[in-house]
């Protein structure tokens, strides 16, 4: 019985822990993997970067989170979780209430060196239509992004 009850204990103390380590993404998480995103192009080039974060299942990814990196012609040149939209240029692309997210974002990034916009898009986790909140930041003629969805 002694042992049972060991048992349960560690058992309801490592769901503990899981539920834990399963906090929700937050706008810092996303502003960290966009640096380490920028920190990496930066120390290996394009071309090597471009790849990695392009890797299915990568450093790139964390839940929800993952790395976007675009042209400032639309052009997606980097995609740490949909590798289909690499070289597709999404500057016509609407979200479900008509916002050319891609265009926006490259006005944005022809004006300021980093910023905030929010549009709705497929949660990779959840498959639901979310609102995304996506931080971006400007790299010589692209903007390197990541985001959170809200709840």
């Amino acid at each position: 019985m002694r042992i049972r009850t060991i048992a349960a204990v560690a058992i309801v103390f490592l769901a503990g822990t899981t539920l834990a380590l399963a906090a929700p993404a937050t706008k810092d998480d996303a502003v960290a993997m966009v640096k380490k995103a920028v920190a990496t192009i930066k120390a290996d080039g394009t071309e090597k970067a471009y790849a990695a974060i392009s890797a299915p299942g990568g450093q790139f990814v964390d839940g929800e989170i993952y790395t976007v990196v675009s042209d400032f012609d639309g052009v997606t040149v980097a995609h740490a979780t949909n590798p289909k939209l690499v070289g597709k240029n999404m500057m016509e692309a609407q979200d479900v209430d008509g916002k050319f997210f891609a265009k926006d974002m490259t006005a944005l990034a022809q004006k300021q060196v980093s910023f905030w916009y929010d549009y709705k898009f497929a949660n990779p986790v959840t498959k639901k239509i979310q609102v995304k909140d996506f931080y971006c930041e400007v790299l010589s003629s692209t903007r390197v992004c990541a985001g959170v969805y809200r709840p």
